[in-house]
C-alpha cells in the first residue's frame, strides 16, 4: 500500500472528460483517474473551499459519518479491472472496523472533506501508474498552475 497525494482535478481536453490525478508520496509515480463531472465538481469544491448553500452528496456523508462518530481510516484504491478502478473506504467506530467498496472518486471526494489519508495498493500503480520525465514534468507544473486559476463551475454540474 502506497500513500497518495492528490494534485487535483482538471478537464482532459478535447475530450472534456474531468481527471483527478494522484502522485505517489516520496516518489515518481502519477496516477490519473478518470472521473464523472459531478465528481469532479465535488473535489474541486471541497480543495477550493467553496461552501454550497445546502450541503452536497460527499458533505453529507461527512455529515452523518461525524454524528454517528464513525472514524475513517483511510481511503484505498484497491484494484483496476478492465480499465475501471475501485476503491474501498476503511472506517472505524467503538472498536468495530468495516471497509466499504466505493469508487475512487467519491472516495477521494470525502477524503478530502475529512483530510483522511488516500493510498493505493501497489499492483494498481504497477498497472496504471506513470512517471514523468523532465520535460514532462513542466506539464505538471502547468497543471498546478491551471488548478490554481480553475473555477469549479468549469466542471459543469454540481448544483
Amino acid at each position: 500500500m502506497i500513500e497518495l497525494s492528490l494534485i487535483g482535478v482538471r478537464v482532459e481536453l478535447p475530450s472534456n472528460q474531468p481527471i483527478v490525478l494522484l502522485k505517489e508520496a516520496g516518489g515518481e509515480r502519477y496516477l490519473p483517474i478518470w472521473i464523472g463531472a459531478v465528481e469532479a465538481t465535488a473535489i474541486a469544491f471541497a480543495l477550493q473551499g467553496i461552501q454550497t448553500p445546502r450541503p452536497m452528496t460527499h458533505d453529507l456523508l461527512r455529515n452523518i459519518l461525524t454524528e454517528t462518530a464513525v472514524e475513517v481510516e483511510r481511503i484505498l484504491v484497491s484494484e483496476l479491472v478492465d480499465q475501471t478502478f475501485f476503491a474501498t473506504i476503511r472506517m472505524h467506530s467503538d472498536g468495530k472496523v468495516a471497509e466499504v467498496s466505493s469508487r475512487p472518486s467519491d472516495a477521494i471526494a470525502l477524503a478530502v472533506r475529512i483530510n483522511a489519508p488516500i493510498y493505493a495498493a501497489e499492483e494498481v500503480l504497477e498497472q496504471a501508474g506513470i512517471e514523468l520525465k523532465e520535460d514532462e514534468e513542466t506539464e505538471v507544473e502547468k497543471f498546478r498552475e491551471f488548478l490554481d486559476q480553475v473555477d469549479p463551475e468549469d466542471f459543469g454540474g454540481g448544483r
